[in-house]
């Protein structure tokens, strides 16, 4: 069974009232004439009248009877001081939608926006846009060639109709732009890099939706090197692309503050406030006004500067250090840690609130060991990089590539600086390659380089690592040799998103002998010898 064809539309004070009453027929009436469509059958019309026009309206609805008997119409008188202020228009239409008894599965509505005040129409068009009013919006038009001022008995008056569908993906042309644009903004927040891993890709897609969409704050946590810094200023390039920020960048690692300093230069201190506050100082967040500050290890700031950022980010206020009057800045925060920021506010060591306010889009950026699908192209990117601020052209040996490729997508690679890791590699190899050649005895040295590098830094961390997870009773009671191989399978478990996957990881190789190899229980077996489980590691 088809539905029904319902039309929602304003009586036209002046569209729908013929010069002459005996010219009622050979004027163009758009009311009248998109019930006279050879085409498009309008079961029901809903026709909202002004009260004052009510003979009009009557006037109206008994041509529409006249023309299309199949036709009911039913009419709204509303009252209008001032059919041209938005706010009453919309509120009258607004409430209107609230209280019709929209049948959407047993109804088609069309919303006619061609009668009415420009601002009638305009809200009809929002309300539609926002599905309060559940439909299409449809224009009439008059004949071609023929105005309301010209007579002309024999022609005909209905003029023509267009149904517009503000499901846009509907339009192949729009849909193309729409497209477009979007793999120019996802191109803007990888670089211009093509990304393989799926997940990567997919989180870029939805910050790419959140970037463009809102300017709350953006809480963006991942390990030291993911590329937090990187991608907080291709969000500010996407934005100011787009025009929806005009004011400055500013950044600053929250490392680097401590205490007095750290108020001065987050919220700026005025002349004399402290010991050598010889002139005033604005401050980063008056700096960030109409733009974006990226505060990156957010968790490192002091409770007292905690509670400043909050009141800046909920009045858009603060006040300078030495000062007793609030300055106002508006700016859209982009936070970055390498910390589980709820285990920081359960140590009593971040405030709850803050992170309640940061957090509401939250994304975790993964270190380079878990986009490794992504380090053929990050390489080439990396090499880009290099001729870019060198001037000198870097290319790399077929053979040499290789060897490192299978070096880099190795499991028990670890990049412990992520990207800075590559970074690192390429700028020593490119400054190394004679004649802008990278060859394959380059490669092995800088692999050997790597792996001499990562091996002292965890040999420095292995206690703090054990210290994590187990008391200073426990720790003593192991041998060296099992000091080492469990710190690294604590990393390994806490850098994977499942028990499998770091089962896969530090089982790569013995696991090709197995024909069934069950990575996870040998783990969770390993695990339990030490009294630890996967949960107690995360």
């Amino acid at each position: 069974m088809s539905k029904k064809c319902v039309v929602i539309g304003f009586l036209g004070v002046h569209l729908d009232q013929p010069r002459k009453s005996r010219d009622r027929w050979a004027t163009w009436r758009p009311t009248v004439a998109i019930c006279q469509q050879e085409d498009l059958i309008v079961d029901r019309f809903e026709l909202i009248v002004e009260r004052r026009y009510s003979k009009l309206a009557n006037q109206v609805i008994q041509d529409i009877e006249t023309v299309s008997p199949e036709t009911s119409v039913r009419a709204h008188p509303v009252t209008l001081k001032d059919p041209w202020d938005l706010e009453e228009v919309y509120a009258g239409l607004h409430q209107f939608s609230r209280e019709y008894a929209f049948d959407t599965d047993a109804e088609d509505y069309l919303i006619h926006i061609t009668t009415g005040t420009h601002v009638a129409q305009i809200c009809l068009f929002l309300l539609t846009e926002t599905r309060h009013l559940p439909g299409r919006l449809i224009q009439t038009s008059p004949p071609p060639g023929r105005g309301r001022s010209k007579h002309d008995e024999a022609a005909s008056v209905e003029g023509t109709f267009q149904i517009i569908d503000l499901d846009l993906s509907r339009y192949d042309e729009l849909a193309k732009r729409f497209r477009q644009e979007h793999d120019e903004a996802r191109s803007i927040l990888k670089r211009g890099i093509d990304t393989k891993d799926e997940s990567f890709n997919a989180l870029i897609d939805r910050i790419e939706k959140v970037t463009l969409a809102t300017k709350a704050p953006i809480l963006m946590s991942g390990p030291t090197g993911a590329g937090k810094t990187q991608l907080a200023k291709l969000i500010y390039e996407l934005k100011h692309s787009r025009r929806q920020v005009f004011g400055p960048f500013v950044e600053i690692n929250c490392a680097t503050i401590r205490g007095e300093q750290a108020m001065s230069a987050l919220f700026g201190h005025t002349k004399g406030a402290f010991t050598g506050a010889n002139s005033a100082r604005a401050g980063l967040l008056k700096s960030a006004d109409g733009g974006m500050l990226f505060l990156d290890e957010i968790g490192e700031l002091g409770l007292d500067e905690q509670a400043m950022l909050l009141r800046a980010i909920e009045e858009k206020e603060f006040t300078p250090v030495g000062s007793d009057q609030s300055i106002h800045s508006d700016f859209q925060l982009i936070a970055g840690t390498n910390r589980d920021l709820v285990a920081e506010v359960t140590a009593g060591r971040f405030r709850e609130d803050l992170l309640a306010r940061i957090n509401l889009w939250s994304f975790q950026l993964p270190g380079l060991r878990e986009r490794r699908a992504d380090i053929d192209p990050n390489l080439d990117y990396e090499l880009q990089q290099f001729t870019r601020d060198s001037g000198q052209k870097v290319t790399i040996s077929k053979e040499a590539r290789k060897a490192f490729l299978d070096f880099a997508m190795d499991p028990t690679t670890t990049w412990n600086a992520n990207f800075r890791d590559l970074n690192a590699a390429v700028t020593r190899m490119g400054t190394l390659a004679e004649g802008g050649r990278i060859t394959i005895e380059l490669v092995h040295e800088e692999i050997a380089r790597l792996r001499s590098s990562w091996q002292t830094t965890d040999a420095h961390g292995d206690d703090d690592v054990l210290a994590s997870c187990l008391d200073d009773s426990q720790i003593a009671q192991l041998d060296r040799f099992d000091r080492v191989q469990l710190a690294e399978v604590v990393r390994v478990c806490r850098q994977s998103r499942s028990l499998s996957q770091a089962g896969r990881t530090l089982f790569a190789e013995s696991r090709k002998a197995k024909a069934k190899p069950n990575d996870a229980d040998r783990l969770r077996k390993y695990l339990h010898r030490f009294g630890l489980s996967w949960d107690e590691l995360l």
